[in-house]
């Protein structure tokens, strides 16, 4: 464990203030005894000078009447705190301090050591975590997750620890299926990648040739058909309460990640020209569906025949997005005593050129990206990896030559395998490992259903739908005050028109004012109350078609389907990633210490009892 790593955990487990004249603090690296890591420490205060020197040093033993600092517990004695989470890892403080400094309501004592800890912090030149956690670059947690219980950390490759720069890499994807569709004779001629065509997490209907997006429910709100979006009306028509079902393999195809969107943009575009008949019967025997199948044939020519790759590893610049910050990440999770191993379905030679590019030139002392990894897993057959048992090779030369492997080490190269064979390897199963991955269901439902491990989702696009959320923030204020207010002046008029439809059963009145009233009263105001309704319709409903243009014109936010409810890929990514972010590298400003911790979901009745507390306090 490194030094920076060992200050971290002092800083978050005792109290040191701050002095503009202050001894530097020296740690040593830690050993592990007998399944825990012991802090050896020399620890004096001095309140009135204001600052506090600590020295610690490693220990091989621990001699009667020696102080330690903390214990780091091991799996077998670990318990579980009061959110259900594992203790393991938790520093313990087995040793006094100034108890009097420390007296006083909780509430007070905390305050006052959170800005002791704050000013430590800025002295070392270290932000305070606070605000990377509100930022396009915060790591946002579903299910709650003690980081520092985690044994092993599992990481994807491809749009997870590198991003490829979508129009480069799907447009040359695209380039090279629409050249196979050429070569069977499809007419692509004057065809060309459109990235705003398609986002992640929308669902092709392969029977209808229409892309559509479902709320959490599967719900369809949006439908394009070809490249020519659908009405609200024509999507009524087609769907009406038809839902969502990814179980349907034949009908539906969800698109999990951003290598499908090269796959989206040529099919949706070919649509339109099957349906103006340029597209005979012999390519496309079953129309839509055919059609899906010719594209994705073509498609995964390009990926097996090898062009795509052999281009992007010629110049790797052109194609990844360089993050100097993804590497110091890792490594700050290696010395913390994670175990990290890369899982990949890329071959051998692809991901030792992709992880040298992108790893090698930011890490410090010469270190190699495979000095990260206790172990290295390419061509895993994901999610089959996950699934069952298939026969692991170990990758003996640079050349990639293999040979038959029944026995990891550390350190190691393999090819294939399974994940059973790396927690009989590792000796770490379930909830000790975390997988990071970008494919919803490749990555992350797999490894959670069948393995039960922990799981973290990478979504790049969500900086950009954060920055869109914000800057919108206005326009959205304004139509939900227009759709509340719509909703007061409803309530009105269906009370009205209640009292109008009892009169005309003669039901008797229920006040004097009452019997005295003329229908016409009643009929006068509800026609007030429908003209200022249909007048308030006319601005929201532009409003609503506009809510999410600044992060897709056409299909609106990621992660919202309408204005009120989540899109189907939200409830995918909430249902099986415990945490999701941005990007492997947002992990940095987190610590591999950190506690995620699950925010409070409202309910539908929330907000009424919520306005009714404030209506109390008034």
């Amino acid at each position: 464990m490194s030094c920076s790593t060992v200050c971290q955990a002092v800083a978050s487990c005792m109290s040191i203030p701050n002095s503009t004249s202050r001894s530097p603090a020296v740690f040593s690296s830690t050993q592990k005894l007998d399944g825990a890591l012991v802090f050896r420490s020399s620890v004096s205060y001095n309140r009135v000078n204001g600052f506090s020197s600590c020295r610690c040093s490693a220990t091989t033993s621990v001699p009667p009447g020696e102080d330690v600092f903390s214990v780091v517990t091991s799996s077998t004695t670990s318990e579980v705190d009061y959110l259900g989470e594992s203790t393991k890892g938790d520093l313990n403080l087995n040793f006094g301090i100034d108890g009097k400094a420390l007296q006083g309501p909780v509430e007070e004592v905390a305050k006052m050591e959170t800005q002791e800890a704050e000013n430590l912090l800025q002295h070392l030149g270290i932000p305070v975590p606070y605000n990377a956690r509100h930022s396009p670059r915060g790591i946002f947690c579903s299910r709650t997750l003690n980081l520092r219980s985690i044994s092993a950390i599992g990481y994807d490759m491809d749009y997870t620890l590198m991003h490829y720069n979508v129009m480069a890499w799907e447009g040359r994807a695209y380039d090279y299926c629409m050249e196979n569709l050429r070569n069977v004779g499809f007419p692509v001629d004057g065809l060309a990648f459109d990235p705003d065509l398609v986002i992640r997490g929308l669902v092709i209907d392969k029977e209808k040739g229409n892309l559509v997006k479902a709320d959490r429910f599967g719900y369809i709100k949006r439908a394009m058909h070809g490249t020519r979006m659908l009405s609200t009306r024509e999507v009524s028509e087609i769907y009406g309460r038809e839902l969502v079902d990814l179980r349907k393999e034949s009908k539906w195809e969800f698109l999990n990640t951003l290598f499908s969107v090269s796959e989206a943009v040529a099919y949706m575009q070919l649509v339109d020209r099957l349906d103006k008949g340029v597209i005979g019967p012999d390519l496309c025997p079953n129309e839509y569906r055919g059609l899906y199948k010719a594209v994705g044939k073509a498609l995964f020519r390009a990926h097996v025949e090898g062009q795509l790759k052999s281009e992007i590893m010629s110049k790797p610049e052109l194609f990844v997005e360089p993050d100097p910050e993804l590497p110091l990440a890792l490594l700050d999770q290696k010395e913390a005593g994670k175990r990290l191993l890369l899982i990949t379905n890329s071959d051998y030679h692809y991901t030792d050129k992709m992880m040298q590019h992108s790893f090698n030139r930011y890490l410090p002392n010469d270190m190699s990206w495979r000095d990260l990894f206790e172990m290295v897993i390419v061509s895993a057959r994901k999610p089959e990896f996950f699934q069952m048992a298939h026969p692991m090779y170990e990758v003996v030369t640079g050349e990639g030559l293999m040979r038959p492997c029944f026995k990891t080490r550390p350190g190691g190269l393999y090819s294939g395998g399974s994940a059973q064979m790396v927690e009989s390897s590792l000796n770490v199963h379930g909830d000790e490992i975390l997988y990071v991955g970008d494919h919803i269901y490749t990555d992350v439902s797999q490894s959670k259903v069948h393995l039960r491990w922990r799981t973290a989702l990478i979504c790049r696009e969500l900086e950009e739908e954060y920055n869109a959320l914000i800057h919108s923030q206005e326009e959205r204020a304004t139509l939900i005050d227009l759709i509340n207010k719509k909703e007061v002046l409803g309530d009105l008029f269906n009370q009205l028109r209640l009292a109008l439809q009892r009169r005309t059963e003669g039901r008797p009145a229920q006040t004097l004012a009452a019997t005295r009233m003329e229908d016409n009263e009643l009929t006068e105001s509800m026609q007030k109350l429908l003209v200022v309704m249909q007048r308030l319709d006319q601005k929201i409903g532009p409003m609503l078609d506009e809510d999410g243009e600044l992060f897709n014109k056409r299909w609106g936010y990621l992660s919202r389907a309408g204005l009120w409810d989540k899109s189907h890929l939200m409830r995918q990514i909430e249902k099986y990633a415990d945490i999701y972010t941005s990007r492997v590298s947002n992990f940095l400003h987190y610590t591999p210490f950190m506690y995620f911790r699950a925010q409070e979901q409202n309910l539908a009745h929330d907000s009424y009892t919520f306005d009714h507390l404030r209506r109390e306090e008034n």
